[in-house]
């Protein structure tokens, strides 16, 4: 039989422990838990920094055993190895998603925007695995893509994992994917501040303090990882910059347009893939991939792998024109064959690729129809590799961060802007191209945007508004335990039925109303004492309940709510193994009241 007693946060049977657990459960709930998000983003940072630097080191250090003369050396490969490399990757991964993946096939960080949109943030230990072995083999075997994706992936992963493993509420867990996506890009390129913008424009779609702090303190702990284990060397070997004339401003915007032309393009390209490949299996999907990657390879080596020695030789302008142009070309039909087919990679680095050799491109036709101005052709690349990210990723503000940091010049800031908006204004306004994550995940019918309301009830978890004034009662009690019921003032009563399940909820007042009333009576009537009293049959306001998870939040309250046509829930928890403890009451009066003053 459910106990009378009215049920606090330290209940008597808790260890030290998890009191101070369910303590931070429920201020982490709060919208303006500032400072707990803040060491544990710190927290999760580091752990986000060690899975990428072991990532990092797996995939170098087989790249090292089957390649000559460095981890990236794909050029020195055969022509017969060229084509096998990518079919034989195709088949590893086929075989690891096929006895594993039990359904799972989207990774990168499209998976990570997608359950943030529909899963309050939870990523699983089987996805994590399939990410780190499937993306290791696809960047060895030569497939066209890049690590990034996989790192964020990776990292939101662990810190989302950390939040299930301690309990905590859904709101603080969504900000720990975050934190986790930050440490994924910032380790990718030793770019703290980049990640943190990329975490914030791209994953969580928002801008706050609470999610601000302990995103920063997220990217810089994983940097500092990377630092200490790889040194502070940048992924690509940019020379020194040299910023074009006031007169070539024009040439800045004419890239700008030819960038969002091209984003568009691409971003239209690998969603017609997918799309008009959804029906196939996935495991001959990735054969396909394998193969077209393999014919690919063997007219351009250059497209394989994540291609950052390539980006290096373009921003230091020692690739010529038709090289370029066959790079670019190739670099783009083999990444809409590895991604577009379901190749678990990422697509930031590829991005990174044909803006490097689309700025490479313009600068080298700009010299042969201007030799008057002598054009800096690194200079141009990087404005591309700025523009074509900020574009096909609807990221702007990242690029331009990621642009900065990666040269250490603030004068790039300037014509980088211009080249970046240019670029995104082309690919989001004529050609109304949303971005490559959510253009894929639209390809398999999802819908990911959301209201400011549902935004902000995201934010919140049902500990922080719920009223603690609760108290679980039998369905029949005796009228001499009544005092003692009501001996704490609770503003509920949870009422257990005869198979001990709670189902009705009822205003501790309508208790004592009628118990005054039966005083009165047995007084006026000089009547025997009252025998047992029924809850859900005396006169009284009673609500039909459900329950809900202490983890939740407002967003998942407010749906439980229209899920059942009922006005009340009641919050609760599996503290103690076979045990389940009841917290308050969430109504949704209260609910409303949260996003109305938010």
């Amino acid at each position: 039989m459910p106990s009378t007693k009215k049920i606090k946060l330290d209940l008597q049977d808790h260890s030290w422990s998890s009191r101070q657990l369910n303590t931070l459960r429920l201020h982490l709930s709060r919208p303006d838990a500032l400072v707990q998000l803040a060491f544990l983003g710190l927290f999760t940072g580091v752990i986000t920094g060690g899975v990428i630097v072991l990532f990092r080191i797996l995939v170098e250090e087989i790249q090292s055993g089957l390649l000559t003369g460095s981890s990236s050396n794909y050029e020195a490969l055969s022509v017969e190895a060229r084509f096998l490399y990518p079919v034989i990757g195709s088949v590893i991964i086929a075989l690891i998603f096929h006895f594993f993946s039990k359904g799972i096939h989207v990774l990168g960080v499209a998976r990570v925007i997608e359950r943030m949109a529909f899963h309050q943030g939870y990523l699983s230990l089987r996805g994590f695995f399939l990410q780190f072995f499937g993306a290791a083999a696809a960047i060895i075997s030569g497939h066209s893509v890049g690590r990034e994706g996989p790192n964020v992936f990776l990292g939101a992963a662990s810190s989302s994992l950390v939040g299930q493993f301690l309990g905590l509420p859904n709101n603080s867990i969504r900000t720990l994917v975050g934190c986790g996506t930050a440490g994924g890009i910032a380790a990718s390129f030793d770019t703290p501040l980049a990640g943190v913008i990329f975490a914030l424009e791209v994953v969580m779609m928002e801008y706050t303090l609470v999610s601000f702090m302990p995103i920063i303190l997220a990217a810089g702990s994983a940097t500092s990882v990377s630092i200490f284990a790889f040194g502070n060397h940048p992924a690509f070997i940019i020379p020194e910059i040299q910023q074009g004339a006031l007169i070539e401003l024009p040439l800045v915007i004419i890239l700008g347009l030819l960038a969002g032309v091209l984003s568009a393009f691409f971003i239209d390209l690998l969603k017609s893939v997918a799309h008009r490949s959804r029906k196939l299996g996935f495991s001959t999907k990735l054969l396909i991939s394998g193969i077209l990657v393999g014919f690919i390879a063997m007219i351009e080596p250059g497209v394989m792998g994540i291609g950052y020695d390539t980006v290096s030789q373009t921003l230091a302008g020692g690739v010529v024109l038709n090289a370029l142009l066959i790079l670019l070309i190739c670099k783009l039909l083999a990444t809409a064959a590895s991604i577009g087919l379901g190749i678990p990679g990422g697509v930031i680095g590829p991005a990174l690729f044909l803006g490097a050799c689309l700025g490479g491109v313009f600068a080298l036709l700009i010299r042969l129809l201007l030799p008057e101005l002598e054009i800096d052709s690194g200079f141009y690349s990087l404005l591309g590799m700025g523009a074509v990210m900020g574009a096909s990723l609807q990221a702007p503000l990242a690029a331009l961060t990621a642009m900065m940091e990666l040269t250490h010049s603030p004068q790039i800031i300037m014509p980088g802007m211009i080249a970046i908006v240019t670029a995104n204004l082309t690919a989001s306004e004529f050609f109304r191209k949303k971005s490559l994550f959510v253009s894929m995940l639209e390809a398999n019918e999802m819908n990911i945007y959301t209201s400011p309301i549902t935004q902000t009830l995201r934010r919140i978890g049902v500990g922080s508004i719920m009223n603690k004034a609760l108290v679980q009662v039998a369905q029949e009690i005796k009228p001499e335990n009544v005092k003692q019921l009501l001996s704490e003032n609770p503003e509920w009563l949870l009422i257990a039925d005869k198979d001990h399940q709670y189902d009705q909820l009822m205003p501790a007042v309508d208790l004592v109303n009628y118990m005054e009333r039966q005083q009165d009576k047995a007084q006026s009537t000089e009547s025997v004492e009252q025998e047992g009293i029924n809850l859900l049959e005396i006169p009284a306001k009673r609500l039909s309940v459900v329950p809900i998870h202490l983890q939740a939040t407002l967003e998942e309250a407010l749906a439980e709510l229209d899920k059942h046509n009922v006005n009340v829930l009641y919050v609760e928890r599996m503290n103690t193994p076979g045990i389940m403890h009841i917290y308050g009451v969430l109504t949704r009066k209260q609910i409303e009241s949260a996003y109305q003053f938010k």
